[in-house]
């Protein structure tokens, strides 16, 4: 029996819920990386529509999506990682060994998927700050907490001086008796050129397969860049899961009490910088240098906060809902996570790319979300009637089997 009161193997269902939410999620902002230009993600002004109705469906995303279900993920991640260390210790094996040969498997995975079907990958990220988090598992939740919020802030303000110094230059362009004024024009001429890559990226994807791929094998290093741009994002969330593991709160052990304070406490101030953050960036026309520094920087306070108060309202949530089919059927989407991750971009590339259905470009905001909600059916509707009568979703028993060098028992009984 844990400190939690649980007994050791049984499945933590709040974890396994609130993986559930976070994978669905996260496609309510991914679902307008999958079937518009890139920068769309960013800017309506970029691809999607300047109307009210286009920026109101921007600024829902904006608002009440964007890097919120992403860092609940990241959260999840590092609580997980530390349940599996337990488990591998209680069990007498090396928790190194496997933390680690689960990372180099999942860092292959997320090589794949980034390479073979869609460029937002985040398994490639998670599995080489995973090895890094690896390093702090025994520190207690106090001390996990301070340094997460401090390595955090220090991403935002090195993330805001580098991108702000960008805004701040290119703000001198107009201006012939700055000095910057030639390094302003040339970086406004930079950020030009993203109404020509929209263009070239809706051709692409378009398209056939191949030229995607070797799109994507000509840009090979982005996975590594992508880990070097968010490390003082990813990191620090998951030494937060870490320590929200340890100190019960993931688990759904705080009286419902402490979880509606926390809520309290982060939400408002949280809705209120990013709608401040979202103010600017229509202020200024959605300029794409603002939108950068807004997506890179500006926004970073105001995601965590509300990931924060969230994941205290869904805990809350499925506490009181615990025994609920519609939990049930959330827990078991979360329990293959893995494979609905992986399975909506087969889905939703196979829909909106030209070697598919071919839709790159032509669903408005406001309908992606009718794709999202048929997405979200999809997984609440085979994940508890597969693992019914499977242990694992398909991918994560592949996973496991690659990660513990041999196949791993599947079906129940």
């Amino acid at each position: 029996m844990r400190e939690d009161g649980q007994v050791a193997g049984e499945r933590l269902v709040t974890l396994d819920a609130l993986r559930g939410f976070a994978v669905m999620g996260i496609l309510a902002m991914n679902i307008v990386a999958f079937a518009m230009p890139e920068m769309a993600y960013v800017s309506p002004r970029a691809y999607g529509g300047e109307t009210p109705s286009d920026i109101a469906a921007w600024a829902l995303g904006f608002l009440l999506f964007d890097g919120k279900m992403r860092g609940l993920f990241s959260i999840l991640f590092g609580a997980s990682m530390l349940l599996i260390i337990d488990r591998a210790e209680a069990g007498g094996q090396n928790p190194g060994s496997v933390h680690y040969r689960r990372m180099a498997w999942l860092a292959v995975f997320g090589l794949c998927h980034y390479f073979f079907i869609w460029w937002g990958d985040i398994l490639f990220l998670y599995a080489a700050v995973g090895c890094i988090a690896f390093r702090f598992r025994a520190w207690e939740p106090r001390r996990l907490i301070k340094w997460a919020l401090g390595l955090f802030t220090l991403g935002v303000v090195l993330t805001s001086l580098f991108f702000g110094a960008q805004l701040a230059i290119a703000s001198a362009a107009d201006d012939p008796a700055s000095p910057m004024a030639e390094a302003g024009r040339e970086i406004r001429a930079e950020y030009a050129k993203i109404d020509g890559e929209v263009t070239e990226e809706l051709a692409l994807y378009r398209g056939p397969y191949l030229p995607i791929l070797g799109e994507r094998l000509d840009s090979a290093a982005n996975p590594f860049i992508g880990v070097l741009m968010t490390m003082f994002e990813t990191l620090p969330l998951m030494m937060l899961g870490m320590a929200l593991f340890r100190n019960g709160f993931l688990t759904g052990a705080w009286a419902a009490a402490d979880y509606l304070r926390t809520a309290r406490r982060w939400l408002t101030p949280g809705v209120a910088l990013t709608l401040l953050v979202g103010w600017l960036q229509w202020r200024s026309g959605f300029d794409y240098l603002v939108g950068v520094n807004a997506f890179m920087a500006w926004a970073g306070p105001g995601r965590l906060m509300m990931t924060i108060a969230y994941a205290a309202l869904l805990v809350l949530l499925i506490q009181r809902a615990r025994a609920s089919a519609g939990i049930a059927r959330v827990a078991a989407a979360g329990r293959a996570a893995f494979s609905n991750y992986l399975g909506t971009s087969i889905v939703m590339t196979t829909i909106f790319y030209g070697y598919g259905i071919g839709l790159f470009g032509d669903v408005g905001r406001w309908t992606l979300y009718l794709f999202c909600i048929g997405m979200w059916a999809v997984m609440l509707l085979w994940s508890k009637p597969w693992l019914d009568r499977f242990r694992y979703g398909p991918l994560e028993w592949l996973w496991r089997s690659l990660a513990r060098g041999s196949l791993q028992p599947m079906r129940k009984g």
